[in-house]
């Protein structure tokens, strides 16, 4: 069922973003992938890594991301029982040093550097805001939108006018920026910066390797157009790197996925886990 007045591909896309998102955004549950890294673990093994949580914590958080597919519950035994990453939460966790890049840039504080967990967290939280994901896919590829334009493409079965309030929450949030009331919506900066985000996470919900982000149609980074030269009679032949250098790869991050645990840049002293919880 389509959720958007956009075209079913693109509805699509947003929705599998829209999942996936759900799946991770819950409170502890990066940190319960995180601390699942390596080796097929007990019950009791992960649960000495999140000494914060209770029994009663833990447990839920666990099921939901093995019925979610993220996690394999593997009974050896009665007695023994192990889980581990799935294939697709190996995959998915490659998504966070580029959440973390883009924290970095956008949304941390200079006299307040975070662990880098904490702005996996943090950033998590604006994305899943409630019709947030449509409205940054449609500022992205109109540049700029009215608030009736945006209400009737992003929930064209409600009155236009509940398009405000998540408007409003991502202006705060310093994603989308307008010149006032009544002015048309644009991304900000911070929006703009968040193709390599979505364009892997769409590149993962949609089963594809996280390398496809750079060929999203909305978030990706096409091939610039040359730029027009004077026409001669002789071409000159281009050097042997005009291709390499043409070419818009961004490079790949090598990241292991403990060092999420603390802060990235390294010229910081690393920081554990607080165990008072993520910042809210």
């Amino acid at each position: 069922m389509a959720i958007t007045a956009l075209p079913p591909d693109t509805d699509a896309d947003i929705a599998r973003v829209t999942e996936a998102l759900a799946m991770i955004t819950p409170r502890w549950n990066v940190r319960i992938l995180l601390a699942l890294s390596g080796q097929p673990q007990r019950y009791t093994e992960l649960a000495a890594k999140m000494p914060w949580l209770q029994n009663s914590q833990l447990h839920p958080k666990v099921k939901s991301l093995c019925d979610a597919g993220l996690v394999e519950r593997t009974e050896h035994t009665t007695r023994h029982v192990t889980y581990r990453h799935t294939d697709r939460a190996v995959a998915l966790l490659s998504v966070l040093p580029v959440l973390v890049t883009w924290a970095e840039k956008h949304l941390e504080k200079p006299d307040r550097p975070l662990p880098a967990i904490e702005q996996i967290e943090d950033s998590l939280t604006l994305l899943t805001r409630r019709h947030a994901a449509a409205i940054l896919w449609v500022l992205k590829s109109r540049e700029e939108a009215s608030g009736r334009a945006l209400a009737r493409i992003v929930m064209p079965r409600s009155d236009w006018t509940n398009i405000y309030p998540p408007l409003r929450q991502m202006v705060a949030d310093g994603l989308v920026d307008t010149d006032g009331i009544g002015m048309p919506y644009r991304l900000s900066a911070a929006g703009d910066g968040l193709g390599p985000v979505l364009g892997a996470l769409s590149a993962w919900s949609a089963g594809q390797p996280l390398d496809q982000a750079a060929r999203h149609p909305v978030w990706g980074h096409p091939q610039a157009k040359p730029v027009p030269r004077p026409w001669v009679s002789s071409q000159p032949r281009p050097l042997p790197t005009a291709q390499q250098q043409a070419r818009t790869g961004e490079p790949s991050l090598t990241w292991h996925h403990r060092a999420l645990f603390s802060h990235a840049t390294t010229a910081r002293p690393k920081s554990a886990i607080q165990t008072g919880g993520p910042r809210r």
